[in-house]
């Protein structure tokens, strides 16, 4: 059976979330459930549980629904299958592209085109996306233009900067609430990472944990210009991380760092919290500085 882009990321979120969980075989997937975790409506849903019925993953019973049919701890290889499967290789080929520096800085849809040999309904789906990440807009009149994106150690510096100054901030804001249902989930996963799910996540889940920990505590800031500047940030990052997916980085030790943020969130410590962030972001700039590839010596991502 052939699943569409959305379907095939929804699959990639249900073994995510297994993994994250560490389900045990027999362990329900109710589809209410999954379509509120995943953040789509259940037809999606419905059709990645029937492919992954198709390929023994799952089992169907007619009268109680989905159930896991192994255990999570069997399915990294297909985790690393569908995480690569899952992002629409138009979108990838043009992130590629943009970076190493072959497309200009203002682009229009027959070039395009003719570029990646797409339809124009394709290609604009593609370009719609990466408008909504903000690093691309269209031009007054016709035609396209690529915003600034981390394309250098200049620009993943700047990035940093930006960060240290607004997250802590968020910790340290009187309208600061966390939830704590979000705070144990959150303790959760970084558990799940810390102990030894590092060494089998994907690059992409390893990355999708990072952003979620990093916006659930924004979200609790109370203040939504911080929520936003840690999405938009995080969009940008986005590209690098997945194009550095071969890079194994410190995430036992990033982990650990989340977990002792959590721990002083969960005690009302916020100043702690707050000194422990700026510790943690700093620790990471200079550590992401120093491993990504750059192109020309010191200009561009690899």
């Amino acid at each position: 059976m052939a699943l569409t882009t959305l379907q095939t990321r929804v699959l990639r979120e249900i073994v995510v979330h297994a993994r994250r969980e560490n389900l045990a075989a027999g362990t329900h997937l109710a589809e209410a459930h999954l379509a509120q975790a995943i953040g789509v409506s259940r037809f999606p849903i419905s059709a990645a549980l029937a492919h992954l019925t198709e390929l023994e993953v799952v089992r169907h019973d007619r009268n109680r629904g989905y159930f896991l049919a192994v255990p999570a701890s069997e399915l990294s290889d297909m985790a690393q299958e569908w995480s690569a499967a899952a992002e629409d290789p138009l979108y990838l080929q043009i992130a590629v592209k943009r970076q190493s520096g072959v497309l200009p800085d203002e682009v229009n849809e027959a070039d395009l085109m003719r570029e990646f040999e797409v339809s124009r309904a394709i290609l604009r789906k593609v370009l719609s996306r990466i408008q909504q990440e903000g690093w691309i807009e269209r031009r007054t009149g016709h035609g396209w233009e690529f915003l600034p994106m981390i394309d250098s150690a200049e620009a993943y510096e700047d990035s940093y900067v930006l960060r240290l100054a607004v997250e802590p901030a968020g910790l340290m804001n009187p309208k600061f609430r966390a939830d704590p249902v979000e705070l144990e989930a959150c303790r959760k996963q970084q558990q799940y990472i810390a102990q030894d799910g590092y060494r089998t996540m994907t690059a992409i889940e390893l990355f999708e944990a990072n952003s979620r920990f990093h916006e659930t505590i924004a979200e609790w800031s109370g203040n939504r210009f911080i929520v936003q500047t840690v999405r938009r940030i995080d969009q940008l990052r986005r590209l690098v991380e997945y194009m550095q997916a071969e890079k194994r980085l410190p995430r036992k030790a990033q982990a650990e760092e989340h977990l002792a943020i959590l721990d002083a969130i969960a005690r009302g410590d916020n100043l702690a919290a707050a000194s422990k962030m700026r510790e943690h972001l700093d620790g990471a700039r200079r550590g992401k500085i120093t491993s990504v590839a750059f192109n020309d010596g010191q200009k561009k991502l690899a």
